[in-house]
């Protein structure tokens, strides 16, 4: 999907943080801030367990992932998609490609790769269905 835009796939590489908007059982659209990695044609973010995201996921899989728009609105990168929870997923620090991007915001946050681990055990995937981008 993001092959014909390298525009936008090299911002996924470089942007830390995507916002993730999931949806609650009563139909409130929840946002928040994530990190994330592009890995072949989805996207992955790990979460803490046990919060209105993972459940709002597992209630109704649809989720939209924006980048930050430029200061006046422009250069959107807005993904929508279905999300799933990857039970037998490999945790955070064994995962070299999710390491290579934030190893060092870890650090910047006093947290090491296996205290990130334990506190974010929960890998889910972002399957994009639309992009929508100026």
């Amino acid at each position: 999907m993001f092959d014909e835009r390298p525009d936008i796939q090299e911002r996924l590489d470089n942007e830390v943080v995507i916002w993730m908007t999931t949806v609650s059982p009563s139909g409130q659209p929840q946002t928040s801030p994530v990190w994330f990695l592009v890995e072949d044609d989805s996207i992955v973010v790990y979460s803490l367990a046990g919060t209105p995201r993972t459940r709002n996921i597992k209630a109704n899989d649809r989720v939209v992932l924006n980048l930050n728009s430029s200061d006046l609105g422009g250069n959107l990168v807005i993904i929508e998609g279905r999300a799933q929870i990857d039970e037998d997923a490999v945790p955070a620090d064994q995962d070299p490609a999710y390491l290579a991007k934030y190893e060092s915001e870890m650090d910047t946050w006093n947290m090491t790769v296996e205290s990130f681990a334990r506190d974010y055990p929960v890998r889910i995937h972002i399957h994009p269905t639309r992009l929508r981008a100026s």
